[in-house]
């Protein structure tokens, strides 16, 4: 969409959520209010620029009678440049789902015991990340190793209010899908020998419920004894719940919670959303035989982490990234991977907008 066809769109809104009748209804104005969240980053950067771009012109003018002008005009003219590169970016087509949650689940894979101990490192380090980005998360369901790992966690991760265009937890997470390799000594290792495990990752956007209709007729519902810690009532009543969606044979199951009615409402959030990812992926993959960039960068689906910890070394093999900070990164501090994965993203968006 051009500029000023947003800018149309912009001051539309403005004069819609100004009418108190737009907010007798309440979903039609959370839709508007969000689209204007949204557009607001564009508007005030094109404002910002068209203000520079007026004060440059001032300064020129000015630089005439008083050479000290001509510097204030240099120093604005960089202060566009960057402006104009800020406003491209943020015009950049946008992936639909940059504005929801994430549901995220961490499985352990190859290495047994020592894979469940480092799915359990990926979740800290995630959950680390998310209280620094100001995220809430939620443990949806979890089934615990005996060493204290993770054979499996589901977390939906959640924006605080509308993130600006790329901030939020879906455009800076969606990329984590994938295996993740890690090489260390494991702690079941009684002879120091470096082992190489993995864990998986899934990362869908939270679809809500009147994005995906789901017909009660198209699911089976299994109940089952819930297995692992939770309390007196674990092993004990048949609280645990699998759904399966029989059209799509898409499998979501919960056992976290203490009633059946629980798990279940929880297992149809992880329902809804796989539904909606396999929806979405094949919509893109219908259009990307439209599009030039079929094959991107950012590839979810291939092993795409690797966790050296002899050489306190992370490298993402997607986009070459390769830090010695490991340590860090386990920590919490992923800002310097997650923005190599992002830029080689928004670069490819750009030159597909423009080819």
């Amino acid at each position: 969409m051009k500029l000023d066809d947003l800018l149309g769109e912009y001051y539309e809104l403005e004069q819609q959520l100004a009418d108190p009748e737009v907010h007798a209804n309440q979903a039609k104005a959370r839709t508007l209010g969000k689209r204007y969240s949204q557009l607001t980053p564009i508007i005030e950067a094109y404002r910002q620029l068209k203000e520079v771009e007026n004060d440059i012109d001032a300064a020129r003018e000015l630089a005439a009678e008083d050479s000290s002008f001509a510097e204030e005009a240099d120093r604005l003219t960089e202060e566009a440049e960057r402006l104009t590169e800020r406003l491209r970016v943020l015009l950049v087509p946008r992936d639909p789902a940059d504005d929801k949650n994430l549901i995220m689940e961490v499985k352990a894979g190859e290495g047994g015991e020592e894979s469940a101990l480092f799915a359990g490192d990926l979740v800290r380090m995630y959950l680390r990340y998310a209280e620094r980005q100001g995220w809430k998360t939620e443990v949806i369901d979890a089934t615990h190793s005996d060493l204290g790992g993770y054979k499996d966690i589901t977390i939906a991760f959640k924006n605080r209010g509308t993130p600006e265009p790329g901030t939020g937890v879906w455009p800076m997470l969606k990329f984590e899908g994938g295996v993740h390799r890690v090489q260390r000594v494991p702690v079941t290792e009684s002879q120091g020998r470096i082992h190489t495990s993995a864990a998986g990752v899934l990362v869908v956007p939270e679809a809500e419920e009147i994005e995906i209709v789901i017909n009660d007729n198209d699911l089976r519902i299994d109940v089952y004894r819930s297995s692992g810690p939770g309390g007196q009532s674990v092993n004990t009543t048949d609280s645990a719940v699998r759904i399966t969606h029989l059209p799509t044979g898409i499998v979501a199951s919960c056992q976290n919670e203490k009633s059946q009615l629980q798990n279940k409402e929880q297992a149809m959030r992880i329902l809804r959303a796989r539904i909606f990812a396999e929806a979405q992926a094949s919509a893109d993959a219908e259009a990307s035989a439209e599009r030039k960039s079929q094959v991107r960068t950012v590839d979810r689906s291939e092993r795409v982490r690797t966790y050296n910890f002899p050489e306190n070394r992370i490298s993402d093999h997607r986009v070459g990234y390769k830090a010695y900070n490991l340590d860090q990164v386990l920590d919490g501090e992923l800002d310097g991977v997650v923005k190599a994965l992002v830029d080689a993203d928004t670069k490819e968006r750009l030159e597909a907008a423009q080819s």
